[in-house]
């Protein structure tokens, strides 16, 4: 949906004041979600006593829960935040998939998910240790990978992601590394988009686990920092120098509009062509409780600030109060609309 010409306004001088302008605006838009829908479990025990058999703990079975990881929280997020969210994406019929499936209904338009009957969703199973009233920690993570897909189906994916961005004002496109979004699609729903006539360009945001330099031309990356390590073979740390090399390398190979990147307990660094590099404290606390699926609501909320008219920067300001309060929930979490104005307004954020 359009946001009005005077939604951001000139004579807004606080920074703080125009990022509640910015999240009060969510609600006026349809983001699609377009990528890989991966099955996060969590399993819980509490601690028994060592086996006898290795020297490992015995957990005794308290429960688990499956919840939508991937693509699947990235929408999820975009739902909790205020706005209209589209999933475009894979699950199966089977338990788990029917769980995730289960899940996202009410929360996210569902109506362009493609559910073939042989597809297994991939699975992230993560084994937790500790009881309800104590911090569980994570003692191992077991992988199931999907059972693929064929090229009928890829070609399904296409097809129904260019029709699902029909009305979009923002577009996330969450690569996990299974070959179902390439960069051909990308490309063409960048086309597509822009084919529309709209007083503002429609941001795509991308976010590649692996493949962060196939991705050409966007709006916006959210690499964190080992990501961007890997892609450009340099290990940055805490070198201020590399990692400005690093990010002015990234967005010159991706040809992106912006990048901003992610770095845990040293915020959030944020790079635009022909534009001076802008560092972002962390929001709240460094001990964190949990950073799984914080990615996705990083993503979420970017383009959604994005989608109303934000700057970059703004929009990354927004998206580091998001993730600096989803790290504080266990397990793969969303962040409500009312979290985040509570936050902007707790702190005493300024104009750069």
């Amino acid at each position: 949906m359009p946001v009005p010409k005077d939604f951001l306004s000139g004579s807004e001088t606080s920074l703080q004041r125009r990022l509640l302008r910015i999240v009060e605006g969510f609600a006026k838009c349809r983001v699609v979600v377009v990528g890989d829908v991966i099955v996060d479990e969590f399993m819980y025990g509490k601690p028994s006593r060592l086996s006898r058999e290795a020297p490992v703990p015995i957990l005794s079975y308290d429960g688990a829960t499956t919840v939508p990881g991937g693509a699947g929280n990235a929408a999820s997020n975009v739902g909790t935040l205020g706005a209209d969210s589209v999933l475009v994406g894979l699950l199966g019929r089977g338990e788990v998939d029917r769980s995730v499936y289960r899940a996202l209904q009410g929360k996210v338009d569902i109506s362009f998910l493609l559910r073939p009957t042989l597809y297994r969703a991939p699975v992230k199973t993560r084994i937790l240790a500790g009881s309800q009233h104590s911090t569980r920690q994570q003692l191992v993570r077991v992988d199931r990978e999907s059972s693929g897909f064929d090229t009928s189906i890829g070609q399904e994916f296409d097809r129904v992601a260019l029709s699902a961005i029909a009305d979009a004002d923002a577009v996330i496109v969450s690569d996990y590394g299974s070959g179902l979004v390439t960069p051909s699609l990308v490309s063409r729903l960048k086309s597509k988009l822009t084919r529309r006539r709209r007083r503002r360009a429609i941001p795509v945001v991308v976010d590649s686990r692996y493949h962060l330099q196939r991705f050409l031309g966007c709006t916006a990356y959210t690499p964190n920092q080992s990501e961007v390590e890997e892609a450009v073979g340099v290990r940055i740390g805490d070198d201020s120098r590399l990692l400005e090399k690093a990010g002015r390398a990234l967005l010159k190979r991706t040809g992106a509009k912006g990048l901003v990147i992610t770095r845990g307990s040293r915020g959030m660094t944020v790079f635009e062509p022909r534009r001076r590099t802008s560092h972002i404290p962390i929001f709240g606390t460094d001990e964190v409780a949990d950073v799984t699926g914080a990615g996705d609501t990083v993503i979420a909320s970017l383009a959604l600030a994005l989608s109303v008219g934000a700057s970059l920067y703004e929009a990354a300001c927004v998206a580091n109060y998001a993730g600096g309060l989803v790290v504080m929930k266990q397990g793969t979490a969303t962040v409500k609309n009312e979290e985040l104005v509570a936050a902007v307004e707790s702190d005493d954020v300024r104009d750069q």
